[in-house]
């Protein structure tokens, strides 16, 4: 995956730490910026009250209340938990050009963004966003 120009990530490994802490379907998602299946992840029809956090390093992403039905096949957000949460670059890859998702802390590959599909969510944007790249924190019911 191409190292993100002008930011460096705050989590840093070696492609080997990477390999040894992910899992093979996890390290082509999240640092090979692979896509899993539509509609095989597990949290694509989740509606479990909770954080989502990256799968790699931990960090905070997105927040169930900001999750929605989009049918796409993955998990559709509105809007990062925090505007500093994600990382957004130009993907060039697979003849079109599209806004890729990365994490913010350890620039693992997410998903990407689209914009003026017309879902009535309060931004008009859908984070398309791989299961296999979140792991999902459940509220507790305290």
């Amino acid at each position: 995956m191409k190292p993100v120009v002008g930011t460096t990530p705050r989590v840093v490994k070696s492609d080997q730490e990477w390999r040894e802490q992910l899992g093979p379907e996890e390290y082509a998602v999240l640092r090979q910026a692979g896509t899993e299946r539509p509609f095989t992840g597990e949290y694509t029809d989740t509606k479990t009250t909770g954080v989502y956090e990256c799968r790699a390093c931990g960090a905070e992403l997105f927040r169930s209340d900001t999750k929605f039905e989009s049918h796409c096949g993955w998990p559709s957000f509105y809007d990062p938990a925090d505007s500093d949460a994600v990382l957004l670059r130009e993907d060039r890859t697979m003849g079109m050009r599209r806004i890729e998702v990365l994490c913010a802390s350890c620039h693992s590959h997410l998903g990407h963004v689209f914009e003026g599909e017309g879902y009535a969510t309060p931004t008009d944007q859908r984070y398309c966003i791989n299961s296999i790249s979140l792991k999902l924190v459940e509220e507790s019911g305290d």
